[in-house]
């Protein structure tokens, strides 16, 4: 609009149905002409006014989960100090039931969420038994093939990841390109092409309604990382991998798995992993993108 000659935007922000909302490890409200950070009580307002019946699937509680089913040791030492500044901890002595709500862990009647049994869980799959890894390493192109590697990666989301980037980094083979003046080294899959595209299997998978793993099948010539749970949202089958289409299926545990430094940037892990492909001189990644899964190819440099 225009006021007096001058062009005026008007930004209209409507309530939060999940507060509070957090910037920077902060909660900030307005009431009235004041702004500023919350305090212990006024976050506790906001934390009643939740409507949990509207939120996604890994912000609602965990039906039969108890506190007595988180690492609480994990979240005060791992956790907390990551997902809150420092100073708004140092100011805000708030006794541990309310920090588990604030970071959208615990339900209004003190439930875990999902994010919190798969993040913090003592035993994550006895809630969900598809939250982990297949890691299939195989001798040759085809599934009947001599297998060489297996394992089922298990733990919270952070366990998993962090043992599976040690099983990328062994994994790879690196040689030696010998006759210009100086000695490189080549890669037959860059590290953080894999790793992009696997923490992407594990963060956007679907854990409702599923017991599949997350697949990774490492085969002489390529890598599939299959994960459970097709598009989401605005991703649809035609805009999957476009530069800057992107949704979240599991916006809280997103949230989380930035916090403990596993995503830096939200919506670039694709195009970080065709980046890191093209540098190394392996072909671009294929996706199959179906209602139940999706599925990432990688082809081997030659």
């Amino acid at each position: 609009m225009t006021i007096d000659g001058c062009d005026v935007a008007v930004i209209d922000v409507q309530p939060s149905d999940n507060p509070p909302v957090e910037f920077n490890g902060r909660v900030w409200i307005r009431v009235g002409p004041r702004r500023g950070i919350a305090t212990a009580e006024e976050e506790r307002r906001l934390v009643e006014k939740r409507r949990w019946g509207s939120l996604t699937f890994d912000a609602q509680p965990v039906p039969g989960a108890s506190l007595a089913d988180l690492d609480l040791r994990r979240f005060e030492v791992e956790y907390l100090p990551v997902a809150v500044s420092p100073e708004a901890l140092a100011e805000n002595a708030r006794p541990r039931d309310m920090q588990l709500r604030a970071l959208r862990l615990v339900g209004a009647a003190g439930t875990p969420t999902a994010t919190a049994v798969l993040m913090l869980g003592v035993d994550p799959r006895a809630f969900f038994p598809g939250a982990y890894i297949q890691f299939l390493r195989i001798d040759g192109s085809q599934l009947t093939d001599p297998l060489r590697d297996q394992r089922e990666v298990s733990g919270t989301l952070g366990d998993q990841l962090r043992e599976l980037e040690g099983l990328i980094k062994l994994h790879i083979s690196r040689a030696a390109l010998v006759g210009g003046e100086t000695r490189e080294e080549r890669q037959d899959y860059p590290e953080d092409a894999l790793r992009q595209l696997a923490r992407n299997a594990v963060l956007h998978r679907s854990y409702e309604g599923t017991n599949a793993p997350v697949r990774i099948t490492w085969f002489a010539d390529r890598v599939e990382i299959q994960s459970p749970g097709g598009p989401y949202g605005q991703v649809t089958k035609e805009t999957f991998g476009t530069p800057g289409v992107t949704d979240y299926r599991n916006p809280t545990i997103a949230a989380a798995l930035k916090a403990l430094g596993f995503v830096e940037r939200f919506g670039v892990g694709i195009a970080v992993a065709r980046k890191s492909l093209a540098a190394n001189g392996n072909p671009p990644p294929e996706f199959t993108v179906e209602d139940a899964h999706v599925l990432a190819t990688i082809w081997r440099t030659q």
